[in-house]
């Protein structure tokens, strides 16, 4: 049989790893100017995320990211209503690395 002899785990492992690449370039190509990329968090004693840092060194409260990440002045940042109220989240691209909760804090 054909599917005998094919590493399933690898072709995925190598897919995911060439779609990560991908978002990445594509992130970096698509960057517009005036808009910047959350860097860091910061975040409370529950772990919640309070405040972000942006590549320009602006540290941002929740609730002004939330204002820029509507106008469109923050890359890669989703804001969704959930829980009665807005959150802000990163775009789903399968990159683990920059999702919010794995930045490092500031």
């Amino acid at each position: 049989m054909e599917n005998e002899n094919k590493d399933f785990e690898n072709i995925y492992i190598e897919y995911k790893h060439q779609a990560a690449e991908q978002s990445l370039n594509e992130a970096v190509e698509n960057k517009q100017p005036g808009v910047e990329e959350i860097v860091a968090v910061r975040k409370n004693r529950d772990d919640d995320i309070i405040a972000f840092k942006t590549d320009t060194g602006r540290e941002l409260d929740y609730i002004t990211a939330l204002e820029e990440a509507k106008a469109g002045k923050l890359a890669h940042i989703d804001v969704f209503h959930k829980y009665g109220r807005d959150i802000i989240r990163s775009e789903p691209d399968g990159i683990k690395e920059n999702n919010l909760d794995h930045l490092p804090e500031f």
